[in-house]
C-alpha cells in the first residue's frame, strides 16, 4: 500500500525482488555492515530463508521522491522471537498475560545475523534528519493501522542510537565478544598482548593443526571453489544438528549455494585439509564461514566432519584474527555467544537494540524493567573484562 505525506511516497513491500538492485545497493553499500546489501538479504529470501512461512515475513519500508528511492528500512514482521539473539520472550508472556497479542511485531535487523549496524538506508545527498522523523512516523502509523504492539530494532548502528532515541525509542543493552585491532603488526604482536600463560595455551592451541596433521587454508573470493559453498552448509546443519532443538538451523543449503554466484567477493573461508591430500587438497574436514567489508570481519559459522582438537578455536578464531591482521581488518565480530571468546582476546563489547511498545500497560512494566537491566549490563560488561587474559588491561 503506498501513501503519501510530507512530499513523500512510502511502500510498504513483501519482498527485496520488487526493488531494483541498482536503487537499493547505493543506500546500502556506504554502511559499514556487508548484511543489508540487496544481494544477501534476496538471498535469504529467495533462499527460502527468511520467509512468511518461516515466521520472517519481509515488510520493507520503502520511501520515494517521484521516482527516486531515497530511503529504505529493513523490517520484518515475527510471529515468534527466534534467529533475533535478542531474547525477549519474557516481553510476550507479559503481552499475552495482560491480554495483548504481541505477535506479530515489528522487527529491524538482518535476519538471524546479530551483528551490530541496523539503521536506515538514506541517500548520502538527503536530510537524513528530516527522513528519520517521516519514517518513524509512517511505521508508528503502520502499526497503529494493523495493530501491532511493538517494533524493535536490533544490533543498532552506534551513531544512529542518540537519534531513535529522541523518537521516543528505549534502549536495551547487550553484549557480543569482539576482537579489536590494537594495531598489531603481525600474529605475534597479538600474541604478545597476552599474559605468559595464556600466550603458551593460545601457542599449543595452533600446534594442535599440525598434530592433527591438518593445515589451515583461507580463501575468499574467486579463489573459493563453487563445491565448498554446499559443503559449508553440510558443516553448518551438522553443527546446528548437535545442539538438538537449540541448534538454531535457520537457513537453507539454497542459501549458501547462492551466495556462489552472488556474493562470494565478500565471503571468507577458513578450510581445514588433511596433510597427506597433497596439492590437490580434495575436501576439508571442517571449515569456517566469515563476511568481509572494508575493515570489518564477521564470523558467522562453521562445522567439521569429526570432533578434532582445537580445530573450533583455528578456524573461527586464530586464523581469521591473523588473516585480519595482514589485511588491516580493525574490527572483528566472531559471532554469538561463548564467554570463552574472551580467553581468546575479544572483549565484552556492548551493543544495543531499540524498542517501542505502543500499549500503554506494557511501557508503564517493561521501561523501568529495561532501565535496571541496562545497570546490571553496565556492570556485568565490566566485571567480564576484568578477567581479560592480557599483560596489561587495556
Amino acid at each position: 500500500m503506498d501513501r503519501t505525506a510530507a512530499n513523500y511516497t512510502f511502500t510498504w513491500i513483501h519482498q527485496i525482488a520488487e526493488i531494483p538492485k541498482a536503487a537499493w545497493d547505493p543506500l546500502a553499500q556506504p554502511l559499514t555492515s556487508p548484511f543489508f546489501e540487496w544481494d544477501w538479504l534476496h538471498n535469504l529470501e529467495s533462499s527460502g530463508s527468511a520467509t512468511g512461512k518461516a515466521g520472517w515475513m519481509p515488510c520493507h519500508l520503502t520511501v520515494w521522491r517521484d521516482r527516486t528511492l531515497v530511503a529504505a528500512a529493513p523490517l520484518y514482521l515475527k510471529g515468534h522471537s527466534y534467529g533475533e539473539f535478542v531474547f525477549d520472550h519474557q516481553f510476550a508472556d507479559l503481552s499475552e498475560r495482560l491480554g495483548i497479542s504481541y505477535y506479530p511485531k515489528l522487527l529491524g535487523m538482518s535476519p538471524f545475523t546479530p551483528a551490530e549496524g541496523y539503521r536506515f538506508l538514506i541517500a548520502p545527498d538527503e536530510d537524513e534528519a528530516e527522513l528519520l522523523g517521516v519514517m518513524v512516523a509512517e511505521i508508528d502509523h503502520f502499526c497503529d493501522r494493523n495493530q501491532i504492539s511493538s517494533c524493535h530494532f536490533l544490533y543498532v548502528d552506534p551513531s544512529w542510537q542518540s537519534r531513535l532515541q529522541e523518537s521516543g525509542f528505549s534502549p536495551w543493552r547487550h553484549h557480543n565478544y569482539i576482537w579489536h585491532n590494537d594495531s598489531y603488526g603481525s600474529f605475534d604482536d597479538y600474541l604478545k598482548a597476552f599474559n605468559a600463560n595464556q600466550r603458551r595455551n593460545i601457542k599449543r592451541e595452533r600446534k594442535a593443526m599440525a598434530k592433527a596433521g591438518l593445515t589451515l587454508k583461507t580463501l575468499t573470493g574467486d579463489e573459493i571453489p563453487r563445491a565448498l559453498f554446499p559443503l559449508m552448509y553440510r558443516f553448518y546443519e551438522n553443527t546446528c544438528d548437535k545442539f538438538g532443538w537449540w541448534g538454531s538451523k535457520y537457513l537453507t543449503k539454497r542459501f549458501f549455494e547462492q551466495l556462489h554466484s552472488t556474493y562470494r567477493h565478500r565471503v571468507l573461508f577458513v578450510a581445514a585439509y588433511p596433510e597427506s591430500a597433497g596439492e590437490d587438497k580434495g575436501h576439508p574436514l571442517g571449515m569456517s564461514f566469515c563476511l568481509t567489508k572494508g575493515d570489518r570481519l564477521y564470523g558467522r559459522y562453521w562445522g567439521s566432519h569429526d570432533e578434532i582438537n582445537c580445530l573450533h578455536f583455528n578456524v573461527c578464531y586464530y586464523s581469521p584474527i591473523e588473516w585480519a591482521i595482514d589485511h588491516n581488518i580493525q574490527i572483528f565480530d566472531p559471532g554469538a555467544g561463548g564467554r570463552h571468546k574472551k580467553r581468546r582476546g575479544f572483549p565484552a563489547t556492548p551493543n544495543v537494540s531499540l524498542h517501542r511498545f505502543y500499549p500503554s500497560r506494557l511501557r508503564k512494566i517493561i521501561l523501568p524493567y529495561l532501565q535496571q537491566v541496562n545497570e546490571m549490563e553496565e556492570q556485568e560488561v565490566a566485571a567480564i573484562n576484568e578477567e581479560l587474559p592480557f599483560a596489561h588491561q587495556p
